[in-house]
């Protein structure tokens, strides 16, 4: 019978990583299809987001999706986001963390480009059966910056 307990364990833990990289795979999608209403229903009320390049850290579900809607949400902003290598550890029943690629290219009409390359490190949380964003926390290894003639 432990055998049985120790293989319903195993599924779990592999439905709990599967979960959380199609929580990522749609936190991208809302981000550059500008889904914003979709968007919060991928944070955690109290979550907290540090997106690096002196931006201050965000505090709240709310702030982070407000953040993400005043810079990406604008009409002369196309970006295009790809999480790669996913890194999931499962640490609890509710909880689990996990370091992401990422690679993402930034069009700014009229002004400029970004190539961007980096890691994110996540932490997440289940709520009501659901994973969530805890926190989420960018470093960029490389970027590429093309003004726009």
């Amino acid at each position: 019978m432990a055998e049985l307990a120790d293989l319903e364990k195993r599924i779990r833990v592999l439905e709990d990583i599967e979960a959380i990289k199609k929580l990522k795979a749609k936190y991208f999608r809302c981000a550059d299809k500008k889904l914003w209403d979709e968007m919060e229903g991928c944070f955690a009320e109290d979550a907290v987001a540090d997106y690096g390049m002196g931006i201050e850290l965000l505090q709240g579900r709310k702030a982070i999706v407000k953040f993400l809607k005043d810079n990406l949400g604008r009409e002369s902003m196309i970006s295009a986001h790809q999480g790669h290598n996913p890194e999931i550890e499962i640490t609890s029943d509710t909880t689990a963390r996990g370091t992401w690629v990422l690679n993402d290219r930034l069009i700014i009409q009229t002004i400029a480009t970004l190539n961007g390359w980096g890691y994110y490190e996540d932490e997440y949380v289940k709520e009501n059966g659901g994973w969530k964003k805890k926190s989420t926390k960018i470093t960029r290894i490389l970027e590429e910056w093309t003004q726009t003639k």
